[in-house]
C-alpha cells in the first residue's frame, strides 16, 4: 500500500491564474499568438535601483543566511516607508520580511486561528485565503462584495459577523481589492477599527496594490488607533516596483505579533535572501519617482481596457478606482450562450480562434460570488490590449465554435442563469 495523501492535500484549491498561465504558455510554445491578461504581473522592468543594488549584492557575496525577520537595514527602510507614505506608526521591530506577501496569509492564520474559529472573508476573494484558513481547520465565513456598491465591504457585514458568529476570530480585508478593484474608504476603516478595537479579533490587511489608487490616496487599517495590536498588514514589491520574480514582501504589526511571525519564518523559510532584501531596500529609498511614473502607465492601461470592454455589448465594468484589473460583468452574454464565465474565459483562450487567443479568468476563480464576471489584468502593452478588445466581439460571434467548445467541455455549460 502506498502512502495516502491527507484530506487537506487532496482537496487543496490553487490560484487558477497560474493554471491558466501554464495553458497560455503551452499554446504560445505551439505557435499560437496569445494576449496574456490572466495573471497580475507587470509588463515593465524592475525599477533601476533594485536591479543595480541586486547586482551589487551578488558581487559583494551577500549570499548567506540572515536574521529570520529580515536584515536590520531593510526593516528600517520598510518602517520609514510605511510611516512616510501611509502614516503608520511603526519602527524596524514592527516589520518582518518574506518572499512576497502571500506567505503572511498562512502565518496570520497560524497566529490567530484554531479549529472551529470563524474568519470573515469578503467574496469575490483572492484564491489563497481559503486554503490557509482550511489549514487551521477554521471556518471561512463569506460575505458578498457587490458591483452596485462598488465592491466595497459593508461594515454592517462585519458587525453581523462579530455579533452572531459563534466564534468570530479573524477578518481578511483586501484593499485595493483583487479581483474587483474596489477600495475600502478611510471612513470604512475608522468604522471597522471602532468595531473590533478591544475584541479578541485580528485582521489581515492585504495591501499589495497600495500605489495603484486612481482616485484619492491609499489608507491602511494599520494607521487607525490601536490597530497595531490587532492587525497584520502585508505589502509586496511585485506590483509597485515590478519585482514579482524577486519574491519579496513584508508585513507590519505589533512587536509581539512580529516576534511570533519571525519564529514561523525561522521554522519554515529560515530567511529571505539578503540579495533580494538589499534590492528591495534600494527600491524603497530611491525608486519612488520611477514607481509613480509606472503607476501612471498602469492607470492609462486600465482606462483603455475599461472603456474598450464597456463598448462591447453585454460587458459592464465600473470606472476604475484602483489596481490594474478590470472586472466586468458578463452575465447577459453567459446567460445567452449558456456558458459559465470561466468557460467563456477559456473559450477566448483555447477555442475562439486557431491562431489567436486572449487569456483572462472567470470570476468564479475568486469564489462563487464572482460568477458572471471576468477578470482582466492589464499586464500587456497597449497595442496588445487593443488587439484583445478587437478580438472579443469576433469571438462572441462565432456560435459554431462556442457550441463545439461546450460540447467538448460540458463542465462549462451554465446550469442556472446568473442573476
Amino acid at each position: 500500500m502506498s502512502a495516502q495523501l491527507s484530506e487537506f492535500a487532496r482537496s487543496l484549491n490553487v490560484e487558477t491564474a497560474f493554471t491558466v498561465l501554464a495553458v497560455a504558455k503551452k499554446l504560445k510554445a505551439a505557435g499560437k499568438d496569445v494576449v496574456e491578461l490572466e495573471i497580475g504581473d507587470s509588463p515593465f522592468n524592475s525599477t533601476a535601483s533594485a536591479i543595480q543594488s541586486g547586482l551589487a549584492a551578488i558581487n559583494d557575496n551577500q549570499s548567506h543566511y540572515c536574521p529570520s525577520p529580515g536584515i536590520p537595514e531593510f526593516r528600517e527602510s520598510a518602517a520609514k516607508f510605511l510611516k512616510n507614505e501611509f502614516s503608520i506608526p511603526v519602527t524596524a521591530e514592527n516589520i518582518a520580511v518574506g518572499p512576497g506577501a502571500k506567505v503572511f496569509e498562512q502565518f496570520f492564520c497560524e497566529a490567530f486561528l484554531g479549529p472551529g474559529d470563524g474568519c470573515l472573508v469578503f467574496s469575490p476573494h483572492f484564491p489563497t485565503y481559503l486554503p490557509n484558513i482550511q489549514r487551521r481547520a477554521a471556518r471561512a465565513v463569506l460575505k458578498p462584495l457587490k458591483q452596485e456598491t462598488q465592491f466595497r465591504p459593508q461594515v454592517s457585514d462585519i458587525e453581523d459577523f462579530l455579533n452572531n458568529d459563534p466564534a468570530p476570530r479573524a477578518i481578511f480585508l483586501n484593499s485595493p481589492h483583487n479581483p474587483t478593484g474596489g477600495v475600502t474608504t478611510e471612513q470604512d476603516l475608522r468604522d471597522i477599527a471602532d468595531l473590533i478595537r478591544g475584541r479578541n479579533v485580528a485582521v489581515f490587511s492585504d495591501e499589495p496594490y497600495c500605489h495603484m489608487i486612481w482616485k484619492g490616496r491609499h489608507d491602511s487599517l494599520l494607521a487607525q488607533p490601536g490597530m497595531l495590536d490587532q492587525c497584520v498588514a502585508a505589502y509586496t514589491f511585485s506590483k509597485s516596483y515590478s519585482m514579482s520574480g524577486w519574491r519579496l514582501g513584508f508585513c507590519a504589526s505589533s512587536r509581539e505579533i512580529i516576534d511570533a511571525i519571525g519564529k514561523m519564518i525561522n521554522t519554515t523559510l529560515s530567511c529571505t535572501p539578503p540579495i533580494v532584501q538589499l534590492a528591495g531596500r534600494a527600491a524603497l529609498e530611491r525608486d519612488s519617482k520611477e514607481r509613480d511614473e509606472t503607476m501612471l502607465k498602469f492607470r492609462e492601461k486600465v482606462m483603455l481596457l475599461t472603456h474598450g470592454l464597456n463598448n462591447i455589448e453585454g460587458f459592464s465594468a465600473l470606472d476604475p478606482t484602483a489596481t490594474f484589473y478590470v472586472f466586468p460583468g458578463v452575465k447577459p452574454i453567459c446567460n445567452r450562450l449558456k456558458i459559465t464565465s470561466h468557460g467563456l474565459a477559456l473559450y477566448f483562450l483555447e477555442a475562439a480562434d486557431d491562431k489567436f487567443g486572449v487569456a483572462c479568468l472567470g470570476g468564479e476563480c475568486f469564489g462563487e460570488a464572482g460568477g458572471g464576471f471576468l477578470r482582466f489584468s492589464c499586464a500587456e502593452p497597449n497595442d496588445r490590449l487593443q488587439q484583445a478588445l478587437d478580438f472579443i466581439p469576433v469571438a462572441l460571434s462565432r456560435q459554431d465554435r462556442i457550441d463545439a467548445w461546450l460540447k467538448s467541455h460540458p463542465e462549462f455549460c451554465l446550469k442556472h442563469e446568473y442573476v
